[in-house]
């Protein structure tokens, strides 16, 4: 429903990263399964997480889904352990240990670093070959017929940086993650409880709002998105100011909100 709403087309979903196995995270998944089947899926899905989910899931589908059409993959977790847990030619996906009352993982998307481009007037001015463009774009300097060395700096430029977006819920306040998410443009951490109810937090395995935003400031990231509040909070507005005390740059998962990640 919700990606219906923002308009994002259901084709393009093909991996899908749970956490936990609490039912906020995971129940969803069959009605998500099933209408992708009456929307006539034919591509394979992969659902990475913990174990366990397999086998109850499987059931639920084997229930629930008639004549499914389309494969769909089971990548386990190892909760205890930050490793590259999926890559392509566009993305890497790292898992990161959380603490919670049952095992936990987040997740670090990072964009794979495009090639720079190459100034086409140097091209020119130059008279760089086709058969030197690939050197030059992998580092390679230029030498001209004049024996003069064009150093690739000159030559190239980066039209964008890679991005990268860490996800950290549901989980305690846990200073490992910081060597971790180290420098991440955006990290969203759940925030559930403001500092008042910190032994609560740490009984139920959730972090403050002050924990959240301690870690961001910890780890140097860019934005922090916190979220997962508790439904005792009417005006959420406290866990904000709270985190933004530490770390200024902090802003409230809302649906529908978009970030500009530079």
């Amino acid at each position: 429903m919700q990606l219906r709403k923002y308009k994002l087309k259901l084709s393009r979903l093909e991996h899908i990263f749970i956490s936990h196995l609490h039912g906020d995270h995971s129940l969803g998944l069959v009605g998500l399964i099933s209408t992708l089947n009456l929307l006539g899926r034919k591509n394979d899905l992969y659902i990475h997480a913990h174990g366990a989910l397999e086998e109850l899931l499987r059931k639920n589908i084997d229930f629930f889904v008639t004549d499914l059409q389309y494969p769909v993959h089971f990548v386990h977790l190892e909760s205890k352990k930050h490793k590259v847990i999926y890559s392509d030619k566009n993305i890497t996906v790292e898992s990161l240990p959380l603490k919670h009352r049952i095992p936990s993982t987040g997740f670090l998307f990072r964009e794979t670093p495009k090639e720079p481009n190459i100034k086409k007037d140097l091209i020119e001015k130059y008279a760089i070959p086709l058969s030197k463009i690939v050197e030059i774009k992998q580092g390679a300097n230029f030498v001209t017929s004049d024996g003069i060395t064009i150093p690739n700096s000159e030559l190239t430029y980066i039209s964008s940086y890679p991005r990268s977006y860490a996800y950290c819920s549901d989980t305690s306040y846990y200073e490992k993650l910081v060597t971790f998410i180290e420098g991440v443009d955006v990290l969203y951490h759940e925030a559930t409880f403001d500092s008042s109810m910190k032994k609560m937090a740490k009984a139920t395995g959730h972090s403050t709002a002050l924990q959240a935003a301690t870690i961001a400031a910890k780890a140097r990231v860019g934005k922090l998105i916190i979220g997962h509040f508790s439904s005792r909070y009417r005006n959420v507005d406290i866990l904000l100011n709270e985190a933004r005390s530490v770390f200024p740059e902090t802003y409230l998962a809302e649906e529908g909100n978009q970030y500009s990640v530079i």
